[in-house]
């Protein structure tokens, strides 16, 4: 009985969104918030530059990831998942499974 090779495609549009430092992490705040302020993102991911965190959001939002929804002040906005975005979630599950798995404890933040 021969054995079958599993290959895997393409994965570089995946890789284009989701490989940098501080995107996945972004991510992972969207999964029990409808909508997350600036401010909330950067409080949640310590450490974070704010012109990085503006520069990653205004990528996902081109990438049509995440959306900006002006709120009633004319200098806050909010930002929530496309369905695109909501897509990506079970990549960032499988990203929590793996780090939890095999991640030195302290790296499990």
């Amino acid at each position: 009985m021969v054995a079958t090779k599993t290959t895997v495609g393409c994965v570089k549009a995946a890789t284009e969104i989701l490989g940098d430092k501080w995107t996945p992490q972004l991510l992972r705040f969207f999964i029990n918030e409808e909508k997350v302020r600036f401010c909330q993102l950067q409080d949640l991911a310590a450490g974070i530059n704010p012109r990085t965190l503006s520069a990653r959001l205004d990528n996902l939002e081109h990438e049509g990831i995440v959306k900006r929804i002006a709120t009633t002040s004319v200098t806050r906005c909010e930002y929530s998942l496309t369905k695109k975005g909501r897509d990506l979630m079970p990549i960032i599950f499988d990203m929590e499974a793996w780090s939890k798995q095999y991640a030195p404890l302290h790296a499990q933040v």
